[in-house]
């Protein structure tokens, strides 16, 4: 298949960002990854807007003269989109008080004060630097440390400078914590293999479990990176965790992203902070087989149109809550833990069995284990789609009766002893073997052993098994060019010598055991 490239890791190396890794670790002490690494972000987010602040300031105060310009004056600031962030908050006061013990209290102070005096901030800044845990030597120390990278002005800005650092540290911090934490991380290959099958140009971006907003990052940078405008898509977002919805805020201001995450933090299926919402594209990677979702509490629930799902397993909830705010020419691209494709249970089967008779199932993805942080099992992708009818505006073709399954198990590489990643290569290939069948204007060839278009009759004889290995067969091996006589020969000769190799290992073996007094 595919030839491999070497995996790319999750951001791209600034020159610095190991360094303030190490600086960074040097606090963890006793706390836990899952605490510091709030403090650690929080910093590079007031770095990053103090900066900003500073720019625009330096700037209205070299015009004041000739423009009239004030740089105290904060409608200037509003009306630039930059942060109004009040002197006892700026950067360099901050920095001046860095080798003081009291560094703690003026942090949590120059928080306060920020959030004060930006509303769209309140509730979203760590404010516990004050903590009598937190060693305050090294705390000054980071503080200088993030003091010496320009993060806000407008040339790290037009680089998305901080945006790479934010981005490097998530992943670092994902992969420190482990199983167990992380959930606020999917892994950005993942995260770019869903944005390149979806490609969200234009329309609603929606994700009801948006974790540190990955997702929604990696949108906005595709609809650059293919001449779009930002501006073109409305990003829509929920997140449950009351820290893990303030990263994401944290997140998207960094990227200038305007997001629509609710007023606070909420639970999609108890809260849903969207009812009427209907996107054009749901991308999303939700906490796998989640057993206390408070399922018996939703038995009724207008969402569940292809039947209830079980209430100690999430997955088929998930499912069918992306399916209610699914548009009707959207398209759903998610994450799942690999049992979804084939569960037994029967809610689930029978919900499975519903999806595809209603031909929702548009394609399925196998992905490779250790993909995640959070765990080693592997994982696939499901995409869902209310319309497979031809359209000529978007150049696709009739896939009404088809799915097609993609097994990509054998993909990626491993960048450490327990994590692997999908090259931007292995990532254009999916995608385009995704679009290629989707084009009403190119030709689809399978591939045995990798990717195959099937039709609802044969899934339907497969008892609704989802699972790309049961359809794509076996891959052909290529000719070797040599008689089959002569291969034979080989072969035999090959086993009869590790036959006698056998042999002489198994005599060693009871000569060692009669040896030590357990021989027969």
């Amino acid at each position: 298949m595919p030839k491999k490239g070497a995996a790319k890791g999750s951001s791209a190396h600034l020159g610095f960002e190991d360094r303030l890794w190490a600086m960074a670790d040097k606090l963890r002490g006793h706390m836990d990854a899952s605490e510091y690494k709030h403090v650690v972000l929080g910093l590079i987010f007031l770095k990053y807007i103090s900066d900003a602040f500073q720019a625009l300031y330096d700037d209205l105060e070299k015009r004041r003269e000739s423009d009239y310009t004030d740089p105290e004056d904060r409608d200037e600031y509003i009306g630039a989109g930059v942060f109004w962030v009040p002197e006892e908050a700026r950067w360099e006061r901050i920095r001046g008080e860095a080798v003081q013990p009291s560094i703690g209290k003026t942090l949590d102070a120059a928080m306060l004060a920020i959030e004060r005096e930006n509303p769209s901030l309140r509730g979203v800044l760590n404010k516990e630097y004050g903590r009598p845990t937190l060693d305050k030597t090294r705390l000054g120390e980071l503080v200088i440390e993030i003091g010496n990278i320009g993060l806000g002005d407008a040339e790290a800005r037009s680089k998305d400078l901080l945006g790479r650092v934010y981005e490097y540290f998530l992943g670092r911090f994902a992969a420190v914590e482990g199983k167990g934490g992380g959930e606020f991380y999917t892994p950005q290959s993942v995260v770019r293999l869903l944005v390149g099958m979806l490609e969200p140009t234009r329309g609603r971006v929606y994700d009801p479990c948006c974790g540190s907003g990955g997702m929604f990052v990696q949108s906005e940078k595709f609809v650059e990176e293919h001449a779009g405008r930002r501006e073109d898509i409305v990003v829509y977002g929920q997140e449950s965790n009351p820290t893990t919805w303030r990263l994401a805020r944290m997140n998207l201001t960094i990227r200038r992203i305007d997001a629509d995450l609710g007023e606070h933090n909420a639970d999609s299926f108890h809260h849903d902070l969207h009812k009427d919402l209907k996107a054009d594209y749901i991308l999303a990677n939700p906490p796998f087989n989640m057993s206390e979702w408070g399922g018996r509490r939703l038995a009724d629930d207008p969402r569940w149109r292809y039947g209830a799902p079980p209430a100690n397993n999430a997955n088929y909830a998930w499912i069918q809550h992306f399916l209610h705010h699914l548009s009707p020419t959207g398209t759903a691209g998610f994450v799942m833990a690999n049992g979804s494709m084939s569960t037994s249970t029967r809610d689930e089967l029978a919900i499975r069995k519903a999806l595809v008779e209603a031909d929702l199932v548009e394609c399925m993805i196998a992905l490779p284990g250790q993909l995640f942080y959070t765990t080693q099992i592997p994982v696939c992708l499901w995409f869902l789609t209310r319309n497979k009818r031809a359209d000529k505006v978007r150049k696709r073709r009739d896939r009404r009766g088809e799915t097609l399954f993609i097994d990509a198990r054998r993909m990626g590489s491993l960048t450490t002893r327990v994590h692997r990643e999908l090259s931007g290569e292995e990532i254009a290939e999916i995608a385009g073997v995704y679009h290629q069948w989707r084009n009403a204007d190119g030709t689809f060839e399978e591939r045995p052993g990798w990717w195959r278009c099937v039709s609802v009759e044969e899934i339907r004889d497969h008892d609704f098994v989802l699972t790309p290995g049961r359809y794509v067969g076996a891959e052909v091996q290529e000719e070797e060019g040599v008689p089959f006589e002569e291969r034979m020969r080989e072969l035999t000769t090959e086993l009869y010598a590790q036959m006698d190799e056998g042999a002489k290992l198994d005599k060693m073996i009871k000569k060692n055991l009669t040896e030590l007094g357990y021989g027969e």
